[in-house]
């Protein structure tokens, strides 16, 4: 799997726990609400993010395994904390050994940023899995294609397509699902006998968010280099007039993603 640095994964974590839809999260602490504990498994952990975001919802003692295959990640996410919570952490490749991941007593499985990342064959393994043990799943921030950047660039419309098929290539777990991965979550999920809670859950930038914005747009370009489709001059130029707009505080931007939360039907 394509790793992500723990610098830009702190730099994001306020703007991601933001865009968290509200209305998911609260379908989530409703579904836990009368369990005097619960057992938690996040998938591609990062440094811990959904557990601060989420633990503090849930009024139960919680355990939770956080798994990634990146050990200086893992290290850092064994120090998130939240008082009802007992955090370990597990060295697990999850393009290789989801299984594994999945294993032991679960009552919820979580992930941040994944599904997007993944693909087709490995999504239809990971349902199939967790419907085969009767796991909810809470999935959010899967990134969904919808780019809208201000003030608008001649140039936005070529980068934001090069952004999306780079989104599709290999990122570990085969051709990722990119731009496609919540509607094909949320269809196979209600396909195995899932009830779906969902909606929108968009990065918004204001022209004070600088350093993330710079961060993005510096990623994207980078991206559109590595996919070779558009010339690398109209590239750095698109880049140096956003980054311009950036630094004199007339940028804003929203980037869209989609939370899901799904349960099999009649779990009680």
């Amino acid at each position: 799997m394509s790793g992500f640095s723990a610098d830009w994964l702190t730099l994001r974590e306020p703007y991601d726990r933001r865009a968290r839809n509200p209305k998911v999260l609260d379908a989530v602490a409703a579904a836990f609400a009368n369990l005097p504990s619960i057992s938690i498994v996040d998938l591609a952990c990062g440094t811990g993010s959904t557990l601060r975001a989420l633990a503090p919802r849930l009024s139960s003692r919680q355990n939770w395994k956080l798994v990634d295959n990146d050990l200086g990640l893992l290290a850092r996410a064994a120090s998130a904390s939240y008082p009802n919570a007992k955090v370990t952490t597990a060295a697990i490749d999850l393009a290789r050994d989801l299984e594994a991941a999945l294993d032991g007593a679960v009552d919820l499985v979580t992930t941040s940023a994944l599904l997007d990342l993944v693909s087709d064959r490995w999504l239809e393994r990971f349902i199939t899995e967790a419907a085969a043990r009767k796991l909810p799943i809470y999935a959010a921030l899967s990134y969904d294609g919808r780019i809208t950047l201000e003030p608008p660039d001649q140039f936005d419309a070529p980068m934001i397509a090069a952004v999306n098929d780079h989104q599709r290539t290999d990122k570990g777990f085969g051709p990722a699902l990119g731009p496609s991965a919540a509607d094909q979550t949320i269809s196979r999920l209600k396909s195995v006998g899932y009830s779906v809670v969902h909606g929108t859950a968009d990065w918004v930038f204001a022209p004070e968010d600088r350093e993330i914005q710079i961060g993005m747009l510096d990623g994207w370009a980078g991206a559109a280099r590595e996919l070779g489709q558009l010339p690398l001059a109209e590239i750095m130029a698109w880049l140096t007039r956003r980054r311009d707009a950036v630094a004199a505080g007339r940028a804003s931007s929203r980037v869209g993603h989609v939370d899901v939360f799904a349960r099999p039907i009649g779990l009680r």
